[in-house]
């Protein structure tokens, strides 16, 4: 089984890189991970991805060796051990309010003795069964990756009980969700904002458990750092198209002088 970098930089205490990719686009794992990212998160709560586009994507991630994280909207288990079956590192599930739901999501990816796993071992992350599967559900359960999404108000009162859970490997704020919820603005100044983060933090703590969020910018990713947090996405392939379509739309009127 390939040895996720996740864990090795959390092994280590250092913080994961990682990058957010909204479409599958075939380039980004190799990109990704010349430019120093540890893991590439693939949002596919909130974008389309078939199958297949995901199949595609993981084994691009491994040919790179980058960690591949698939954000799904699904709690079917059969769905969430084939996403791990076809070599995805980890899998973030957003909207964990309780520890009685995040306990059901260890249970579906993890083997036993921590949870339930259906046992196959003949996708991509056992090697497709070139070696048998000795060793293979232990080594699945120490390298793979659940991450629990923080995003109600209710998920952070329950962050103590959550962090608790064994098989849950870290707690990830979703800023939008959770100040849309908070009736505040999405601003890590803001007080409701620090208090949630410092309760995420201090449950994570606590239990020995990897937790971060979204950051913007070199100085919050200091804070963070700081802070503890180990799980830091910063970027994605939306962002870079939003930034520099009006500099190279810039530098096209330039050279036609252009107003």
């Amino acid at each position: 089984m390939r040895r996720s970098l996740i864990r090795a930089r959390l092994r280590q205490n250092k913080a994961v890189r990682i990058v957010c990719l909204y479409y599958p686009v075939s380039m980004m794992p190799a990109h990704a991970a010349k430019a120093g990212f540890d893991a590439i998160w693939l949002d596919s709560e909130h974008s389309t991805w078939d199958r297949r586009d995901l199949q595609r994507l993981i084994q691009n991630h491994h040919l790179a060796n980058i960690d591949c994280i698939v954000r799904t909207g699904s709690r079917n288990a059969t769905d969430l051990y084939h996403l791990l079956e076809d070599g995805a590192t980890g899998l973030m599930i957003p909207l964990v309010n309780s520890a009685e739901e995040a306990a059901a999501l260890a249970r579906a990816v993890k083997f036993p003795p921590l949870g339930q796993r259906g046992h196959d071992g003949s996708g991509l992350d056992n090697n497709f069964y070139l070696t048998g599967t000795n060793g293979y559900a232990a080594a699945a359960n120490e390298e793979t990756f659940l991450i629990v999404q923080i995003e109600t108000p209710e998920a952070v009162a329950a962050a103590d009980a959550i962090a608790a859970v064994p098989g849950v490997d870290g707690l990830f704020i979703g800023p939008g969700d959770l100040s849309l919820r908070l009736g505040c603005p999405m601003d890590w100044s803001n007080p409701q904002m620090l208090a949630a983060e410092d309760a995420v933090a201090a449950a994570a703590a606590r239990h020995g458990k990897a937790w971060g969020r979204p950051s913007g910018s070199s100085e919050d990713i200091a804070k963070l750092d700081l802070k503890g947090a180990r799980l830091i996405a910063h970027g994605s392939d939306f962002g870079a198209v939003m930034r520099m379509m009006p500099v190279f739309a810039k530098t096209m009127k330039d050279g036609l002088s252009e107003v």
